[in-house]
């Protein structure tokens, strides 16, 4: 992320390079998955590396989970459920494979948060939520540069996320994480928090997580600056 400005419209985590043959490999197993008896021999020579896919989707997931409900029990069973449940048939790519996981996975952990505190997913009551100190895509403005805050979300200051995301409210740590780290888009993080984020939070708008997003990026400018200034 060396640009001289960075778009708030995708992920600011560099991410993960599929495998080369990836795409080979899943056109080879979801081409298995057709109902059609199967000789174990060809299925065994088929699925090998299997394993090391799933285990890849089930880190790259949990990541995420964590940061929205914590280290422990809720978050792995969270993963479980989504491996389990993930149809790799209805898949076209590894991408899409990851990126339906990851959808997935936010339907299940906005769930869980409405159920601890159906009120901590309210939508803002106006159109696009609060003002920011940003506007449009200039993150500059704010006083950071692209390379500092992907120091802070991938690189090895990754632990003072953690920290400043347990500082959050609930609506913001869930916003941030699903299209910083995450990936995914405004429209899509509106409709999955309308959806499953109980009855406060049905009006959530692609604007007003737009609006989210960038106050929640104003309050991580204020961490990094704070930070440079006491080194």
């Amino acid at each position: 992320m060396s640009s001289d400005s960075i778009s708030l419209s995708g992920s600011f985590v560099p991410q993960e390079p599929h495998d080369p043959e990836g795409a080979a490999f899943f056109e080879r197993v979801t081409g298995m998955l057709d109902g059609q008896p199967k000789d174990p021999a060809s299925v065994a020579a088929a699925l090998t590396g299997w394993g090391g896919v799933l285990e890849r989707i089930a880190a790259e997931t949990y990541r995420v989970a964590s940061m929205l409900l914590g280290e422990g029990e809720e978050a792995i069973g969270l993963i479980e459920r989504v491996v389990a449940e993930l149809d790799l048939q209805a898949c076209n790519s590894p991408a899409e494979a990851r990126h339906k996981s990851r959808l997935m996975m936010a339907a299940d952990a906005i769930a869980v948060l409405a159920q601890r505190d159906g009120a901590s997913l309210a939508a803002p009551a106006g159109e696009s939520g609060p003002s920011s100190c940003i506007e449009d895509d200039d993150l500059e403005a704010a006083g950071v540069t692209p390379d500092e805050l992907e120091q802070m979300i991938s690189g090895p200051e990754a632990y003072r996320l953690r920290h400043w995301l347990e500082g959050l409210s609930v609506s913001l740590r869930v916003i941030f994480v699903l299209r910083a780290v995450a990936g995914l888009s405004s429209p899509e993080i509106a409709g999955l928090l309308a959806e499953h984020g109980g009855a406060a939070a049905e009006n959530w708008t692609p604007d007003a997580v737009r609006g989210s997003f960038r106050q929640a990026l104003c309050s991580l400018a204020s961490q990094l600056i704070h930070a440079t200034a006491t080194k």
